[in-house]
Order: structure tokens, then C-alpha cells, then sequence
């Protein structure tokens, strides 16, 4: 995952591989609609994102959509995000510009807003099951092709090609999840088992010195001062 997308969206983002190309690892961003890609004569993954966006163009005649990477991203969305984040066409299509745009996506979608309490979960979740049509909206509600969808169908049934892959109870508690993981970046890994304590900064080491060289100075001008007194005293 991308170091700078924040822990509750990599959560969502990590889910919502899984959910849409069924698998969650390395392997999942080389996906193309109908596990197809071991059609073409190299993965997505080392393509400029302008080679996939040309390629694309063949690929709902071939397979039925153009759906491509980890999250399944279409053709018009693609050349969208293209346009809407000034990308030049040469970054290559790799896991972790596939993440950045997908957590795009995301924020598209109120997931700001979500995390801040100012949507609620069901509508959160009927804007992602808009965006991913293997999500479940999760109430009744007015959908892409048909009048009305109900909780658990994808917003796209009766489209012929989409239906959801989750159950709403499962989409629930992810969310949940999502919200609870927050918005923090992930920590920086912790030491191994038996790796030895950092040694003292000098800074550290200096301070013990100045401080004895501080009290031999004192005693020094202690002893000087004591022996001035008794020479006056006795007229030495």
C-alpha cells in the first residue's frame, strides 16, 4: 500500500481488491476484468497509464469491459482522473499510483466526510457501491438501471453484467473498521526481537563531563580561596 494513504483508507482500499478481483496481493493490481490478463503480452503494471488508457479501448469488446488494476478502474474514470489531476500520461500504472488514485476515488466519494461523522455509513456506503458495482448498497434505494434496488443488491443489478460480492452485514462491519482505524499514516516499524538499545548521543555523554569538570572547577576555587584567607589571617 502507499505509504501516504492513511490507515483507514488503505483498510477500504485492501478490502475493496479483494471484493472486486478476489484476491488482495501483489497479483490483484495486474487484474483485468475476467482475470484476462494473462492475455496480454505484458502486465498492466509496468504500462505508462496512457499505454493502459489506449489499450482499454479494445478491451470491452474483448472481455466485456475495460475494467482494469487492483479496483477495476474503467476507461472513462481513468481518462478522468487523468484530466482531473494534470497526470502527464508517463507514470507507469504501478501499485502505488494505482492506491493514490483509488484513495482519490474515495475522497470523491465523502470519504472525508464519512470519517468526520458527516455522512452516515449507509449513505458512505451507497456512493462506494456506486463507484464499485461489486459493493451492496444497504437500503432501499433508487438504482443505476433499475427504479428501485434493494439492501444487498449491487446499485447496478439487472444491468446484466454487475451483481454485489459481499454481504452488507460483512460491508458494515468493514466500514466500521475503517472509521475506528482512523486517519493517522502507519507508524514506523518497530525494532526487532534482540536488537541492541541505540548507544547514548554525544550530546548525552558531554553533559556527565561538563558537569565533573563543573565541581573540580568549584573545589579548586574553594581550595584557592581558603588558603588567601588564612594568609590574612596570619599575615603571611
Amino acid at each position: 500500500m502507499d505509504p501516504t494513504v492513511p490507515k483507514g483508507a488503505a483498510l477500504l482500499l485492501d478490502f475493496i481488491r479483494e471484493t472486486e478481483v478476489g484476491r488482495s496481493d501483489r497479483a490483484s493490481y495486474d487484474v483485468i476484468y475476467g482475470h484476462n490478463q494473462d492475455k496480454l503480452a505484458r502486465p498492466i503494471t509496468s504500462m505508462t497509464i496512457g499505454d493502459l488508457i489506449d489499450l482499454q479501448a479494445s478491451f470491452t469488446k474483448k472481455y466485456k469491459s475495460s475494467a482494469s488494476g487492483g479496483y477495476q478502474f474503467m476507461r472513462p474514470t481513468l481518462q478522468d482522473l487523468a484530466r482531473e489531476l494534470s497526470l502527464r500520461g508517463t507514470q507507469v500504472f504501478d501499485p502505488d499510483l494505482q492506491d493514490r488514485l483509488a484513495y482519490h476515488l474515495l475522497k470523491r466519494r465523502g470519504y472525508e466526510a464519512y470519517m468526520s461523522g458527516n455522512i452516515s455509513r449507509t449513505e458512505f456506503g451507497k456512493r462506494l457501491a456506486q463507484e464499485w458495482a461489486s459493493f451492496p448498497v444497504l437500503e432501499t434505494t433508487k438504482g443505476g438501471t433499475r427504479a428501485v434496488v434493494t439492501r444487498g443488491q449491487s446499485y447496478y443489478a439487472g444491468d446484466g453484467l454487475n451483481k454485489a460480492l459481499v454481504s452488507p452485514e460483512k460491508f458494515e462491519a468493514v466500514l466500521d473498521r475503517v472509521k475506528a482505524a482512523g486517519n493517522g499514516l502507519s507508524p514506523a516499524p518497530s525494532p526487532k526481537p534482540g536488537t541492541p538499545p541505540p548507544a547514548p548521543s554525544p550530546a548525552k555523554q558531554g553533559d556527565g563531563k561538563g558537569l565533573l569538570a563543573f565541581v573540580a572547577a568549584a573545589l579548586i576555587g574553594a581550595v584557592a580561596l581558603f588558603w588567601e584567607n588564612i594568609t590574612a589571617l596570619f599575615g603571611g
